[in-house]
């Protein structure tokens, strides 16, 4: 700025010098010329160095007013540059404020935000809290009004599995049996309860269950009751009031440890029935008929128990029981009488005084030499369940001196039974479909099969020999929609025939036997002239000239169950079910009315069921 005013002063400067020295060196114009008159004297021009004079103190003027002017602005701008630095060092501080500012309000924008979220989660936990009391409220009246359950001093009490019967059963061959059908008594063709059906109305399938469940440290336990009305007391009959009797189905406690190991015992289904899941109880799979027999081939048994069990991993589980035996008495034709294998029971001791030790008839109970014992093996390897079996059972009886034998004084025989076995089940079209097999091979092992044929028979000599038997079911069910449960299933038990010559060779001891009468299997009895008498002594007659063993017992079923409701009121079923048994006989001596061919019994039943199961 300085050096601006300076060049411009220097620049007027050298132009006044210029003007001044172009003025000096002009000619002088010519006086003008006037008339005479007297001249005034003029005074003198000033010399060009009073001009010059004059116009350098000018010029020093104009220079020091310019320096003035100069130095005012330098103050000027001097104090310009410091208003400037001032103005700077404010707004320095004015956006450092600023930034105090912004960085305030962010904080206090954060602080609000949070403010907001939680007060947004307040309100939503007053909400979800208002929710949680009113569904604790309304869950408290629940249980009040309708307890799923009864909690007692940590035990919850539930009567789940209890339901009310109304059931009918027709049968075209009659067998006098309630809802449940005895399959090895199915009338053969052509005997007097063949030519007669029947039509039966019961509620004794009616049930009551109650299971405890609770937790005792990491222990799950649970207790189970279940019973109904399928046993008869001595006095028991239709003729004017139901008068049947309550029986024990289930009985039982288990206990779970997180560990894996899982510890049961009491009345219960036996370890050979199939489970659905594991091998714990309750979990049993039963057909879905309404016969209370269930269906030919199906394995099980219900029975006292003493159960244990290991998880091996997510996927298998193993377990062994020890379970209450009972023999069922030796089949066959002339067996010996000389030995002593079960008896009536003794009241005083609480058992059943009915029946007879005779090894010809039904012994009510055997003597045991020790438990069954089963052992199985259950995987799940990601579709299905399957399941092995092992059973093993020893039969005894006592066997006296006879001419048939060698023996000098009365000795005990003791036979080892065994049986492997068996099933899978698995669900198909997204569990729209299930299908399921199982079965069991072995010796001794027909208290085991459906049919409850027999376990055993005898030598000539009156030693025990268990008889080889085989039991299989195949099953379909069908759940089209949540309310209908379609089922089929075919299965069958049979038993091998086991005979041998006795000592003499003159006589066909043991089981299906070709030596067995079967003259009476394709007559009725009758006291007519073209038919034999009904003298049961008398060859020829249905009872008495039909000794058939039984061969195998077949049978096909088909049903469906019926939701009307299914909710927290309980369930409320309807079926219907068909079943055609085939009951066949082991060939014999036939005579002219059945030469040598075996005998058979057909039966077609039509069962309907209501039933109400509580919650």
């Amino acid at each position: 700025m300085k050096l601006q005013l300076k060049t411009v002063a220097m620049a007027i400067l050298a132009v006044s010098l210029f003007a001044s020295c172009a003025y000096a060196t002009d000619a002088t114009p010519p006086a003008k010329k006037h008339a005479a008159t007297k001249k005034e004297k003029t005074p003198p021009p000033p010399s060009v160095e009073d001009q010059i004079q004059a116009l350098r103190q000018e010029m020093q003027g104009q220079i020091d007013s310019l320096k003035t002017n100069l130095a005012d602005k330098d103050a000027q701008l001097k104090q310009a540059e410091q208003k400037a630095a001032d103005a700077q060092a404010a707004a320095s501080r004015a956006q450092a404020a600023a930034d105090a500012q912004q960085q305030v309000y962010t904080q206090n924008q954060a602080a609000v935000s949070t403010l907001q979220s939680t007060v947004n989660d307040l309100k939503a936990n007053e909400v979800s809290l208002a929710t949680t009391v009113s569904d604790s409220t309304a869950s408290l009246k629940k249980e009040i009004a309708e307890p799923d359950a009864i909690h007692y001093k940590g035990i919850t009490l539930s009567p789940a599995g209890s339901f009310l019967a109304a059931e009918t059963v027709w049968r075209n061959a009659a067998t006098a049996s309630d809802i449940n059908t005895d399959f090895k008594g199915v009338p053969l063709q052509n005997s007097e309860a063949a030519q007669l059906s029947e039509w039966f109305a019961s509620a004794r399938q009616t049930r009551v269950a109650l299971k405890a469940t609770g937790k005792v440290g990491s222990v799950s336990a649970t207790g189970y009751y279940e019973a109904d009305f399928l046993s008869a007391g001595i006095t028991s009959n239709n003729n004017q009031s139901n008068s049947y009797t309550l029986r024990q189905r289930e009985l039982w406690a288990d206990a779970k440890f997180a560990n894996g190991w899982d510890v049961s015992g009491g009345t219960g289904w036996s370890l050979a029935t199939e489970n659905s899941s594991g091998v714990t109880r309750g979990t049993q799979v039963t057909p879905g008929t309404i016969d209370a027999q269930y269906t030919a081939g199906f394995v099980w048994t219900r029975q006292e128990s003493l159960r244990l069990a290991k998880s091996l991993g997510k996927k298998a589980v193993l377990a062994v029981a020890a379970e209450n035996p009972e023999t069922l008495n030796p089949g066959g034709n002339n067996l010996p009488t000389f030995v002593l294998i079960g008896s009536a029971g003794d009241s005083s001791g609480l058992f059943n005084g009915a029946g007879s030790a005779a090894a010809s008839t039904v012994a009510n109970y055997s003597f045991n030499y020790m438990p069954d014992w089963i052992v199985k093996l259950a995987i799940e390897p990601g579709w299905g369940h399957w399941e092995l079996i092992n059973i093993d059972r020893v039969f005894r009886d006592r066997i006296y001196p006879n001419t048939a034998n060698t023996l000098t004084a009365a000795t005990n025989d003791s036979e080892l039974g065994y049986g492997f076995g068996g099933s899978f089940r698995g669900a198909l079209a997204q569990k729209k479909v299930s299908v399921g097999l199982k079965g069991l091979w072995g010796y001794g092992m027909g208290r085991y099969g459906n049919s409850t044929i027999a376990d055993i028979t005898l030598r000539p000599n009156g030693y025990i020999e268990p008889l080889e038997s085989f039991s299989g079911l195949g099953s379909l069910d069908i759940n089209p929609t949540s309310k209908l449960n379609i089922y089929f299933n075919y299965g069958g038990d049979y038993v091998y025939r086991d005979w041998v010559l006795n000592a003499a060779g003159t006589t066909q001891v043991g089981y299906g036997n070709y030596s067995a009468d079967m003259s009476g299997c394709g007559i009725e009895a009758a006291s007519t002239a073209a038919n034999p008498t009904s003298d049961p002594t008398t060859p020829g007659n249905s009872t008495n000239a039909c000794k058939g063993n039984n061969k195998d017992v077949q049978e096909f079923t088909a049903g469906y169950w019926f939701y009307f409701f299914n909710n927290t009121h309980g369930r409320f079923r309807q079926g219907i079910q068909y079943s055609l048994i085939r009951r066949d006989l082991w060939s014999g001596a036939g005579g002219t009315l059945n030469p040598g061919g075996g005998a058979h019994g057909d039966d077609n039943m039509i069962f309907t069921s209501f039933r109400y199961y509580l919650p």
